[in-house]
């Protein structure tokens, strides 16, 4: 089992930045593939980026360039980095984790609101 709690949203003018970081808990944060999808209202729910146990990463082509993804398996944490941000980023942002076996994210994070104004 693995428990995820998000932080560090907000409200930014476009333009900005905003750092969001994921918490978990259990012994073998390590070994789970974690992954940064976000919701906007009346939209889908998006992948926006993945991050694998050593640190190889993957973004959606709407935020490549301008969010980075990574993550302290010391800390059992997990960041995304926000630059450069624009209103269509507007969404609320989850933190999921998955076992490298496994194809769907069983486990989630409660979610944080990112605003971003024009």
């Amino acid at each position: 089992q693995v428990q995820l709690v998000e932080s560090g949203g907000g409200l930014v003018q476009a333009g900005g930045s905003l750092r969001l970081s994921c918490a978990a808990s259990g012994r073998t944060f390590s070994a789970y593939f974690m992954a940064w999808f976000r919701q906007a209202p009346g939209k889908e729910r998006e992948l926006v980026a993945a991050i694998n146990w050593g640190g190889g990463t993957y973004y959606a082509a709407s935020v490549k360039g301008r969010f980075t993804s990574s993550r302290d398996n010391a800390k059992n944490s997990v960041y995304l980095q926000m630059n450069s941000l624009k209103p269509e980023d507007t969404a609320v942002y989850y933190c999921a984790a998955r076992l490298p076996q496994n194809t769907q994210y069983p486990y989630w994070g409660q979610g944080t609101q990112v605003t971003v104004s024009s």
